[in-house]
Order: C-alpha cells, then structure tokens, then sequence
C-alpha cells in the first residue's frame, strides 16, 4: 500500500481503526417469530434466513484539516457505506471511528421533501444544518443562484430532474463550512459549469479547514478536486496515497486504455513530456 502524502501537522477530523461493516439482510425463509427467537438465542444458533455481507474489512486510516479525500473503486467496493459509518449512521461490527463534530452527509438520495417546493426544502435544510432563521434568509438567494435551477425552485421538488435536486443538495450542504463533509456521488449529474463552480467550493470548504470526502466515478473529478486518494476493493484499502497517482493506478488496472488515452493527449498538448521512449505508457 502506498504510504499517505498527508500533512500530518494539521489536525485529525476522522479515525477510522480497524473498521469492519457488515449488513445483515433477512430473507423470505427467516424464522422471526419470538419462539424462534428464543430458540436461537439459547442455543446460538444462526438465523438460516439471514444472510450477511461483509461490505468493509479492517480499513484503517485518518484524515486531517485541510484535506480532500477521494473514495474510488469498483461498484460494490464499500465506499459509500464507509461514508454512512463516518457519517454515524451504520454502527462497526468491529472496530472504531472517531471525527471531529458531527459529519454531514450529502448524496444523491439526501432526505429533502419531494412534495415540497424547493424553496421550503432550503429553508428546512439550513435549520436541520443548525443556522439561525436570519442566516437563512441572509443565504437564500445565493442558494439558489448556486444551484442554478431559476423558478423551479417555487415547484415540488417531484417536478425536479436528478440533475436538479442533486445541484439543489450540494448548494444547501455548501452554504456552511463543516468539520467533515461526505459527498456521494452528488456531483455526477450536474452539468460542467456546475461541476465547476462545485470544485471551486469544495476548496473553499478546505481553506476554512473543512475536511472533504468524496465518492465519485468520475475520476477527473477526483483528480481536479482532491488532494489525496483512497482506492477500495472487495472492502478493503488498495492503495492510499496521493490522488493523481492513486487514481493512474486505478486506471492502470480497471481501464488502461483510458489512462493511455489521457496521458497521450496531456503528452500533445504539452503538459507532460517523456524524457526517453520506456517512460511511456
């Protein structure tokens, strides 16, 4: 495993020792009723119907002030329940987490009201978030200006394209600094412009000594907004290190057309250049 490229100077705003995460999911053949349950309990025997799925193994590592930390990997890797965990939503079966506040979570499934309009969904947003009613009204136009969705934010947030209500999440989540901020996937179905102007935030967000989590596919996201990189497979840490690196060697084994696609254009367009024949790819 790569060694990290952290700043250890600054501040530790997430521990995470030695976490395993298991989900439990109850099948159609499970014995619930409370003889059952007794049963089982005295002679400790396991649920037949209960099948278990070990989506985090023994990942350890620690984020600090200042650091935007990109999660990547296959579907089905751990990423975003390793979020919901830091998040304290989903207790470790094993191990612990430790953070700075409370974190806050921002996906694209955040609970906003789909039969409110988007404006009510601001305004209940920041108070859930703890700002004062004065703070919302003095945040509400750059809100929404920051989303970009214009009158469709006096509509139900039913009437909004998932395109929509995730610029709509990001801007309410942004409005703030936070300790930690855990961001899945909620940038992948902006538009470039909004993409661009949530990059640009998510460094704001860094400078006022926020730490950022990021879950996202899209690897240039990840390169352009992160400084440091965690690649996950099977639940467990790959590689840990600096993003540009970590995600070339995630590239290097998912898609390695891809990668010598981008290096190859960087090369012609003068960003990189090879020193002899056997440094290219």
């Amino acid at each position: 495993m790569f060694a990290s490229t952290v700043k250890t100077e600054a501040p530790p705003t997430v521990i995470v020792d030695n976490v395993h995460l298991v989900y439990r999911i109850r099948g159609r053949h499970a014995k619930a009723g409370a003889p059952a349950v007794a049963k089982r309990i005295i002679t400790r025997e396991k649920d037949p119907g209960l099948r278990e799925i070990h989506a985090v193994r023994g990942v350890t590592f620690t984020a600090h002030e200042g650091e935007a930390v990109g999660l990547i990997g296959p579907n089905g890797s751990g990423k975003s329940t390793l979020l919901r965990a830091i998040a304290g939503l989903m207790p470790p079966e094993s191990g612990a987490i430790f953070t700075k506040g409370q974190p806050s979570l921002l996906g694209v499934s955040a609970a906003l009201m789909a039969d409110m309009t988007g404006e009510r969904n601001v305004e209940l947003g920041c108070l859930a978030m703890g700002m004062s009613p004065d703070e919302v009204k003095e945040s509400y136009q750059s809100i929404v200006d920051f989303a970009g969705i214009g009158e469709f934010i006096t509509l139900p947030m039913s009437t909004y394209s998932s395109g929509m209500g995730a610029r709509l999440r990001f801007a309410i989540a942004a409005v703030r600094s936070h300790d930690v901020l855990l961001i899945d996937e909620a940038l992948s179905t902006g538009d470039a412009e909004f993409r661009r102007r949530s990059e640009t935030r998510i460094k704001e967000l860094r400078a006022e000594a926020g730490t950022v989590f990021l879950v996202s596919h899209g690897l240039g996201v990840v390169r352009e907004t992160c400084d440091r990189a965690i690649w996950l497979e099977k639940g467990e840490i790959v590689l840990d290190g600096e993003a540009e690196a970590v995600v070339d060697a995630y590239e290097a084994r998912h898609d390695p057309e891809a990668l010598a696609e981008r290096l190859a254009a960087a090369e012609a367009s003068g960003k990189i250049r090879y020193t002899d024949e056997s440094s290219s790819i």
